[in-house]
């Protein structure tokens, strides 16, 4: 299943933070729990990660890394292609 998670960098010094973490030790993920791809807000206040995994509660293994210095909200997501198909629709684009 793929997740999109929202993360909340929770002040301007936790940016350069993460990132010297996020060099320093890696992503830290679980077994189980994949990276897919990322992109961060212009203003370098929140990131958006696509992930993938089974089981949702490794998220809570992962997030324990990393909450000090980011607030996360994790969320279950389809593709729309997938959401069309579940509402009997077919989209063209």
């Amino acid at each position: 299943m793929l997740f999109m998670v929202v993360e909340r960098f929770r002040d301007r010094g936790a940016v350069s933070s993460v990132y010297r973490r996020l060099e320093e030790r890696g992503r830290m993920l679980p077994e189980g729990l994949r990276y897919v791809s990322s992109w961060v807000a212009a203003d370098l206040g929140r990131c958006f990660q696509l992930m993938e995994c089974d089981d949702a509660r490794l998220f809570e293994e992962w997030i324990v890394h990393w909450r000090d210095l980011v607030e996360f909200e994790v969320v279950p997501v389809v593709s729309s292609s997938e959401a069309g198909e579940a509402l009997g629709l077919t989209l063209s684009r």
